[in-house]
């Protein structure tokens, strides 16, 4: 599994280059070598996880993660990714990945992730870039982006992708933070 991942995010790394912008010419070696987080080993905590195997995935793999009952909180479901290389005060960081909506007990096509984040691994768990992004049916690169507010060191902030909202099953590709520096 590692192996198809690392491939993957270098994958969807070189299809950042045309989705991020980036002021300079950067090329995909370039690009790839701003990559913060471990896309081969994301932690999923509250739900079922499988590696399946899906030809229109980065890689002809996905992780399918499957929530079985909505949670008390958004983060009760969650897949995380932790920052592996410190993070200097201005650095732009962008949290990339393709996912898709499995399945939905009521049947929708779309749904609706709350929240979104690269953010402190430990209280008071401040986020550095957040959003919501809806994931449908079809895959779609999703991406939050911030500037980080001071220095961080390596492994104190991770990604994080709350699905607790709902009892659902998504599809998720490589998971990448790229620091794009200053």
């Amino acid at each position: 599994m590692r192996r198809v991942h690392l491939l993957a995010a270098h994958l969807l790394a070189a299809s950042l280059l045309a989705a991020v912008p980036l002021g300079a010419a950067v090329g995909q070696a370039d690009l790839a070598s701003k990559i913060a987080n471990d896309p081969s080993n994301p932690q999923v905590t509250g739900a079922k996880v499988r590696l399946v195997g899906d030809p229109l995935a980065q890689g002809g793999k996905a992780l399918r993660v499957t929530v079985a009952r909505k949670g008390t909180n958004n983060w009760d479901s969650v897949v995380e990714s932790p920052l592996t290389k410190p993070v200097r005060a201005g650095d732009r960081l962008v949290l990339a990945f393709e996912a898709r909506l499995q399945q939905s007990p009521d049947g929708a096509t779309g749904a609706a992730v709350p929240y979104t984040a690269i953010q402190m691994v430990a209280a008071p768990y401040s986020a550095v870039a957040s959003g919501p992004v809806t994931v449908g049916p079809e895959w779609k690169q999703h991406r939050v982006e911030g500037r980080s507010d001071k220095d961080y060191p390596a492994g104190a902030l991770k990604a994080s992708i709350q699905v607790g909202n709902a009892k659902q099953q998504i599809d998720f590709g490589p998971i990448v933070v790229l620091n794009m520096g200053q």
